[in-house]
């Protein structure tokens, strides 16, 4: 029986900061997370921090949660960087033994350089935007996804959810799903049949670029793996510092914080997410398909 873990990348702001945090507090899995811009300790403390959970995970060394968390220096614009990491991811959890799987994976790398028409496109820019947002997801599922998600045939074994606490703060423990899921962060800007605004030309073409990826990867994955799939996702507008330059130009009501932006997106990609119904395609924070 193959056991589950989770990876993170990148973890140490953001998203990926307050959803490892989350997955920490709602399950017992060992989790991969990674760091670009911090040392692996430096967000491994961060990660950590005042970080409030249910009886169920807390020892009385409170080592059970900190033994679990994995930092790794990871730069998606670095090939040999993420090779790196899946060298030691592979060391905490050998794939080929059939005794480990990667069950839940979310690939969050992204930068922004909103251009308003095709004379403001500075080509180094717009580069280091495909390089982040389109090649490096492509080189995280090389590199993690391709070699982690569960082999055909494997038989997965899937931890009960610790028990809920009697408090209110921690959230509710998490179920897993019976197959794994690749999840990498898209935008509704990807969508070609929903461009009415024009311009972010930049950005649109490298996240429309992660769903046509997205897709591709799901259509590898149904060939060869029985219990894993891949999704794209689109979390809204979060209040990140991704998106601080624009919070004034967005609906109060569409304007999210980042842990109810986490809850939504583990809601969508873990709760409602099934095998058929929703692979290879993206979805929104509602649980909507974003059209190609």
């Amino acid at each position: 029986m193959s056991r589950p873990w989770i990876f993170v990348s990148p973890a140490n702001r953001g998203i990926g900061a307050a959803l490892t945090r989350h997955l920490l507090r709602t399950t017992t899995l060992p989790i991969v997370a990674t760091s670009r811009l911090t040392s692996p300790s430096e967000t491994k403390k961060a990660l950590l921090a005042d970080l409030s959970l249910p009886p169920s995970l807390t020892s009385s060394s409170s080592s059970g949660h900190t033994d679990r968390l994995t930092v790794l220096p990871l730069d998606v614009t670095s090939e040999p960087s993420i090779e790196r990491a899946s060298d030691a991811a592979a060391a905490l959890f050998p794939p080929d033994r059939g005794q480990w799987h990667m069950h839940l994976g979310f690939a969050l790398p992204g930068v922004l350089t909103p251009e308003r028409s095709p004379r403001q496109v500075e080509y180094d820019a717009a580069l280091e935007t495909l390089k982040v947002n389109t090649l490096g997801p492509l080189m995280l599922m090389k590199w993690f996804a391709d070699r982690f998600l569960p082999q055909k045939g494997a038989e997965l074994l899937l931890p009960s959810p610790p028990p809920s606490s009697s408090s209110a703060s921690p959230p509710a423990p998490l179920s897993l799903p019976p197959h794994a899921t690749w999840t990498t962060l898209s935008a509704r800007l990807s969508s070609i049949a929903d461009n009415t605004l024009g311009g972010w030309y930049s950005y649109r073409a490298s996240k429309a670029g992660v769903n046509q990826l997205t897709k591709t990867l799901d259509l590898h994955l149904a060939r060869r793996q029985r219990h894993a799939m891949a999704l794209a996702y689109h979390p809204g507008t979060v209040q990140t510092d991704f998106t601080r330059d624009f919070w004034t130009h967005v609906p109060e009501a569409q304007l999210f914080g980042v842990d109810y932006a986490v809850e939504r997106l583990v809601d969508v990609v873990v709760a409602q997410a099934g095998l058929e119904s929703h692979r290879g395609r993206c979805w929104d924070w509602k649980g909507e398909e974003v059209p190609p």
